[in-house]
Order: C-alpha cells, then sequence, then structure tokens
C-alpha cells in the first residue's frame, strides 16, 4: 500500500482521536451493552441495537484510524525545504487575478483538510494546479463557473 502524507499536526489529531476512542468510547459502548443485556429480551431491545451499531462504527473507525497511521508518510512543514515551491505542507498566499481577493491556503492530507480554516486536501483541485508553482507564477484551476486564475503571490513552510 502506498504511503500517505499527513502533517506532523494532522498525525497527532488521529493519535488522539486513536486513543479517546480505545479509552472511552470502547468501554462507554461495551458497558451500553452489558446495561441493555441486562434488561433482558435482545430480539426487541432497541438499547442494545443501537449499543450494537455504535459499537461497530467505534470499532470500524479503529481500525480506519491505524491503517492510516500505519501508512503514513509524517511530514513536518516546518523543516521542509521546498526552495521557495510549492510542496506538500506549504502555505500559499493567492490573488484571484479576476477579484483581487486574497486568500492564504496550507496543503494537508485527506484528513485534516477543512476549507473554513485554510487547510486544502494535497488530492483537491487547486492544490493540484499550487504543486510545484513559486511566487508569481499562475495556477490555473478548473472550478465549477470555469476556468479561475491565482496568482502565487507568497510561499512559506510553517
Amino acid at each position: 500500500m502506498a504511503t500517505i502524507p499527513i502533517t506532523k499536526r494532522g498525525a497527532e489529531m488521529l493519535k488522539e482521536e486513536l486513543h479517546r476512542l480505545k479509552t472511552v468510547e470502547r468501554p462507554s459502548v461495551i458497558s451500553a451493552i452489558a446495561e441493555a443485556r441486562a434488561q433482558g429480551d435482545l430480539s426487541e431491545n432497541a438499547d442494545y441495537d443501537a449499543a450494537k451499531d455504535r459499537q461497530g462504527f467505534i470499532e470500524g473507525r479503529i481500525q480506519e484510524i491505524e491503517g492510516k497511521l500505519s501508512v503514513a508518510q509524517v511530514i513536518d512543514p516546518s523543516a521542509v525545504d521546498g526552495g521557495g515551491k510549492v510542496v506538500f505542507g506549504a502555505t500559499v498566499e493567492l490573488e484571484d487575478e479576476d477579484s483581487g481577493d486574497t486568500v492564504k491556503y496550507q496543503i494537508v492530507g485527506e484528513d485534516e483538510a477543512d476549507l473554513k480554516q485554510g487547510l486544502i486536501n494535497i488530492s483537491s483541485p487547486i492544490a493540484r494546479a499550487l504543486i510545484g508553482k513559486e511566487e508569481g507564477d499562475t495556477a490555473e484551476v478548473q472550478a465549477p463557473g470555469g476556468i479561475r486564475r491565482y496568482e502565487v503571490v507568497a510561499v512559506s513552510y510553517q
């Protein structure tokens, strides 16, 4: 299986979620199943069914996180030397050539992407268009409303 890039912050977030699932959520759902079993007939016990569904979700998420962490390539953006080029982990300031609006994005892994916080997925169209660009370059991005052009104003690694 190929490695997946993730920032140091993203890996820590996944590790924290995994720890919470194993130490808080899993014991809680096991307790809920035990309580539901104590009520008797399981065939018509909605609490039991709900607890078993929750347990399935928790166990699935634990396996998913452990799988991702096992193939993750953890990258510390502050240790990256991209030579001024946009690379994974870089923070990029862009100016929309049509409107003049400026935006700032950091290119991150799939699990940590959050557009509201300025974190874009490495496989998103805008990130793919930006990879390899330098300050002063123009990136063309295919958007639902047509092609948008962004000028790379600044590239930093933090």
